[in-house]
């Protein structure tokens, strides 16, 4: 299914000059680097105590329990909707709507729906609204039990890492079969694991519902501490991510996940696996570990880098981790862009049985995508230095300020440099 086909459309054809794109992002890194050192020596994030109040009208519909409701039954019949397509429709995926609906709509179009509107992920959960049915049951003896804090999110970079596995390497995985398989074991996992620990489960190990919520972090649309929502500066809300356990590893899958799509379509992967004596699978599932822990292992050597430059730092791994947000929009939005707006509407056409009418013209010319794919991945770096430097200027003393966040800025550069690498080899 072309649905399936996770590249930027002709990326290895895009035209773009090699040296102009890095040294472009290059320059980009070092003035923005230099300008924050020299200009920015107090920190000016107020993280989740910053924002604009909304009017109280708005604030009480958007709290009003029928719209919690109605916002969760749509995201219910979104996935009945899903089931009866899978169950009921063609088995030809490329004339059943269902694969696109999971891998397009839902995957990529989380990424604009929680910039645009906060996390959609949690406000439309379709699980959420299947879980509270338990209020039809007689009570329970026991309440439910507390997740353990060390956990985190940890649950949810589990998830996140199984499902990139499934759209990335799984066979036959635009199948009825997988589909239905995947989505049965993904209800039964979470509502089960809700039952047993409440509510905030889904919060702590959804994935989608955790993907949502990070990516909302960026949203104008926010929360303040006192619960008032508020319109904020993009980078107050990322100052305000809170720095649990899993987040590292939680952003690290959606980087390498998405480097490893990046590269699983160039000639020279894909001969590689299925020459290779693993087998095509397994072949497959070693590249994306490696991808994921390559992305992992580099920052975990930027954390060490800044815990011996300053021992007041306790925790750099989750101290900066925050700052790697951004680099994953960038990614996320110059690698599955022209995905979005191509097969997005063609899913739509699909289900609506219209896929025979002309398909809309691509939006960008392939000079207008290569420049949107290089400014959203150097944006995003350059988004992840101001980050890291006003958390810097905070933790650091005076002195070591700019030094201490030297090992974040090569981390960035090496980023940007491999992330620019993927879309013009």
């Amino acid at each position: 299914m072309t649905a399936l086909a996770h590249g930027v459309g002709a990326q290895h054809d895009l035209p773009i000059s090699p040296f102009y794109a890095y040294a472009g992002a290059f320059a980009a890194l070092l003035v923005s680097f230099l300008a924050l050192g020299l200009l920015w020596s107090d920190s000016r994030f107020r993280g989740d105590r910053s924002g604009r109040p909304l009017p109280a009208a708005l604030q009480r519909l958007a709290d009003a329990r029928p719209t919690r409701t109605t916002l969760r039954s749509l995201g219910a019949a979104g996935l009945l909707a899903l089931v009866l397509a899978l169950l009921l429709g063609p088995a030809d995926p490329e004339d059943n709507p269902a694969p696109g609906a999971v891998y397009v709509l839902l995957w990529v179009g989380l990424v604009p729906a929680s910039l645009l509107l906060g996390p959609v992920g949690r406000l439309c959960s379709p699980l959420r609204a299947l879980s509270s049915l338990h209020r039809l049951l007689p009570p329970r003896r026991r309440p439910p039990r507390p997740l353990p804090a060390r956990l985190g999110i940890r649950p949810a970079a589990i998830g996140l890492f199984l499902f990139t596995w499934l759209e990335l390497v799984a066979p036959d995985r635009a199948s009825v079969t997988v589909l239905l398989s995947f989505l049965a074991a993904h209800t039964a996992v979470h509502i089960l694991g809700a039952a047993r620990y409440g509510p905030d489960w889904f919060a702590r190990a959804d994935p989608f519902e955790v993907y949502s919520a990070l990516l909302a972090r960026l949203s104008p649309l926010g929360r303040r501490a006192d619960g008032r929502l508020v319109l904020r500066n993009p980078l107050h809300g990322l100052d305000s991510t809170p720095p649990v356990p899993g987040l590292v590893a939680t952003v690290c899958v959606l980087l390498g996940s998405t480097a490893y799509d990046g590269f699983s379509d160039s000639p020279r992967w894909i001969a590689a696996v299925q020459t290779s004596p693993l087998g095509r699978t397994a072949a497959a599932t070693l590249g994306l570990l490696t991808a994921v822990a390559l992305v992992a292992a580099l920052y975990s050597l930027c954390a060490g880098a800044v815990r011996l430059l300053s021992r007041a730092v306790t925790h750099p791994l989750t101290a900066f981790a925050h700052s790697l947000l951004p680099i994953a929009l960038g990614y996320l939005v110059a690698h599955y862009f022209s995905l979005f707006v191509t097969e997005g509407p063609r899913t739509v056409m699909v289900a609506l049985g219209t896929d025979n009418a002309p398909a809309p013209a691509p939006p960008l010319a392939p000079g207008g995508l290569a420049a949107l794919q290089v400014t959203a991945i150097v944006t995003g770096h350059v988004l992840g230095v101001v980050a890291a430097h006003d958390r810097s200027v905070r933790l650091f003393p005076p002195a070591r300020a700019v030094a201490g966040q030297l090992p974040l800025f090569v981390l960035m550069i090496v980023y940007t440099l491999g992330g620019i690498g993927l879309l013009i080899a």
